[in-house]
């Protein structure tokens, strides 16, 4: 416990929902409840968050949701993410009961219908940067890595080490800075997000144009001095659709409202209806671990 004389730590952690229910679906292959329904995404969205909390102990933690597709977006590319297949229904099942579960277990989450979680997410981080606080975002997604800066680091659930990758690691991965990414990308494009990108142009070719024109917009201006012609043609043909993969990758920090700080702070667990639901859905090891004390302490022990 810190003493009461030392502040404590402000570490806000955003995580990335849909993307860990995915991960949990399909991770276990098969798990159901007593009753015969559903229950493996439910566990494995659990267990994560469990770890994460563990692994990172945040004074603030908040899930974020997609709700729909940003209506500017779609606007300026019709099939943006049109090429996703529909959320299987043994999943669509299980997203009610794992909002349910973080009511339970304490943790804040937030959806708003027509918004991405993506950019919720930069706006808690761009938030949180600017109150002074760490920020760490749980989540696969390239995008953020636009995001990641002195104050907001990434976990990457498919990256087994489980530390938190700075600005040094994105560039050891991508070849750019953070600062870069959305323009990385713009030229690359995004084949899981349905945006197309320059022809011809991948992600080391990307990465060699802006080491050498630092921006995407300083690459359109002086297209004239590439040496390939067929590059050179590719880049000017597809000038008008970098412009948009920009708007498009870019991550907005501005939504409004949401929920203020104080719902973000950890909230001691309901361990009755905790108890209810493990039972229900037939965790028997989540169960166990459930004491009688447990109710009057915050999860995790965080600070």
């Amino acid at each position: 416990m810190d003493s009461p004389n030392i502040p404590r730590r402000l570490r806000l952690l955003l995580v990335d929902g849909h993307a860990y229910a995915y991960r949990s679906f399909f991770a276990i292959r098969s798990l159901n409840a007593p009753e015969g329904f559903p229950t493996n995404a439910i566990f494995g969205f659990i267990k994560s968050l469990q770890r994460l909390e563990v692994a990172l102990q945040p004074s603030h933690r908040l899930v974020l949701w997609d709700a729909g597709l940003a209506a500017d977006r779609q606007t300026a590319l019709p099939g943006y993410k049109a090429n996703r297949p529909p959320t299987p229904e043994a999943l669509e099942t299980q997203f009610p009961q794992i909002e349910e579960w973080l009511v339970s277990a304490g943790w804040g989450s937030h959806k708003v219908a027509g918004t991405e979680a993506d950019d919720w997410i930069a706006t808690y981080a761009y938030r949180a940067d600017q109150a002074g606080w760490e920020t760490i975002i749980a989540s696969a997604d390239k995008d953020f890595l636009q995001l990641v800066g002195n104050r907001v680091g990434l976990v990457n659930p498919n990256d087994k080490s489980g530390k938190i990758w700075r600005a040094a690691d994105v560039q050891a991965k991508t070849g750019v800075r953070p600062d870069q990414i959305v323009d990385w990308l713009s030229l690359v494009g995004d084949s899981a997000d349905n945006i197309p990108g320059v022809p011809g142009v991948g992600p080391k070719t990307a990465t060699d144009l802006l080491l050498r024109f630092g921006t995407a917009a300083e690459l359109l201006a002086r297209t004239a001095e590439l040496k390939s012609e067929n590059q050179r043609a590719s880049v000017q043909g597809a000038s008008e659709a970098v412009c948009r993969n920009q708007k498009l990758i870019r991550l907005k920090h501005d939504m409004e409202d949401g929920p203020v700080w104080e719902d973000l702070v950890p909230k001691p667990p309901n361990v009755r209806e905790l108890r209810e639901k493990y039972r229900r859905w037939g965790f028997k090891s989540l169960l166990a671990e459930l004491s009688p004390e447990a109710g009057t302490q915050t999860q995790g022990n965080l600070f």
